[in-house]
């Protein structure tokens, strides 16, 4: 009861939808001793949104081949609403095939993960041959977790919906905030360049004080750009610091995207209030940049004091080009010099991205 209980409050603790399902088929097979355990997440085709395992080694695992689809015995526990227990799977009239790399397995249980009367998904376990069977007190622990896991599931989705909706709110208060602050001065340094040229050859004197005015213009839109950035400063870092909120960025990017979107922390990074909305711009826009245009499977944010690294395996790029011809680039140099630190571009094409940026701490 002691590990149910420790696993119950592992399981609460996250509010990622993939660590929830690390934690519960980690803790199930632990519970109960079990050589192997998986959990799956039926979607609406027949197969599996998720399914992770615990036990099987990575190389097994992509030997095995694509994720399994909902027949034979996972159809089974997926449609009952009692946990299913065999001594012997294999002699179990709905058990099919596995795969040519799959492990050979015998006893079985198998747990659906209930909720409100539906199952939203599947524990398994199972163990080699030879191995021994599942006790009723193996199957009352399990029902224990999976019970725990149905609301921690139910949190974790409604968690990171609220999370994309967030996006999606700032992103549009963003575009009105611009429209509204900034869109009416552009407006205006727009015409008083205009005029100014017209004036070049027939009045230098009049064109010059235009000139002044685009001056002008140009210094206040700056100035209520940076108010909107200001304003627009994440909750998040006030409530949970720079560290979370990276890695909570990085886990809903991860849930949103193909490509797999890593956090790793090494040393927590001590900085300024000001300084740490700069640093997540930064980071936001290395890990937007790589996820739009590098073609990477991998994308890795790491955290090491006040180094911070992005890197990805993607296509790559000439970065003596990009330095000269994008300002993308060029632009968050700039700003990471702005802040004290620096910033470094290991590329070249096909050889993937590595993004190093070098702070300065409080």
């Amino acid at each position: 009861m002691h590990e149910v209980s420790a696993a119950a409050g592992a399981i609460t603790r996250h509010l990622s939808v993939a660590q929830v399902l690390e934690v519960i088929v980690a803790s199930a097979r632990r519970l109960v001793g079990a050589d192997y355990a998986a959990i799956g997440i039926p979607d609406d085709t027949g197969g599996f949104a998720e399914f992770i395992t615990d036990g099987i080694s990575e190389e097994q695992r992509l030997e095995i081949g694509p994720l399994p689809r909902q027949h034979g015995m996972l159809a089974a526990i997926l449609a009952e609403t009692e946990p299913i227990r065999l001594p012997d799977l294999r002699r179990d009239p709905r058990y099919q095939w596995w795969p040519k790399a799959h492990p050979k397995m015998a006893a079985l249980l198998g747990v659906p993960i209930r909720e409100r009367g539906q199952n939203m998904g599947i524990v398994v376990l199972t163990n080699d041959l030879g191995g021994p069977e599942f006790s009723d007190r193996d199957v009352e622990l399990i029902e224990l977790l999976a019970s725990h896991a149905a609301i921690a599931l139910t949190n974790a989705r409604l968690y990171e919906r609220s999370r994309e909706l967030t996006v999606v709110e700032e992103r549009n208060r963003l575009a009105r905030e611009l429209h509204d602050a900034v869109m009416q001065r552009l407006f205006s340094l727009r015409l008083s360049t205009r005029a100014a040229a017209k004036l070049v050859d027939t009045d230098p004197s009049a064109a010059a004080d235009r000139i002044a005015e685009v001056e002008n213009l140009a210094a206040e839109a700056i100035t209520e750009l940076r108010g909107v950035i200001v304003e627009l400063r994440p909750a998040d870092l006030d409530t949970h610091g720079l560290v979370e909120t990276l890695r909570r960025h990085v886990a809903l990017l991860d849930r949103l995207h193909d490509t797999e979107v890593k956090f790793t922390l090494k040393a927590p990074v001590d900085l300024s209030k000001d300084c740490e909305v700069e640093v997540l711009r930064l980071v936001q826009e290395a890990l937007r940049n790589a996820l739009r245009h590098a073609e990477a499977r991998h994308v890795e944010l790491t955290v090491e004091g006040e180094r911070i690294v992005i890197a990805d395996d993607g296509k790559g790029f000439d970065a003596d080009e990009a330095a000269t011809r994008g300002l993308g680039m060029l632009s968050m140099s700039e700003r990471a010099e702005a802040l004290g630190g620096r910033l470094e571009v290991a590329t070249a094409p096909g050889e993937g991205t590595v993004i190093t940026m070098e702070l300065i701490s409080e």
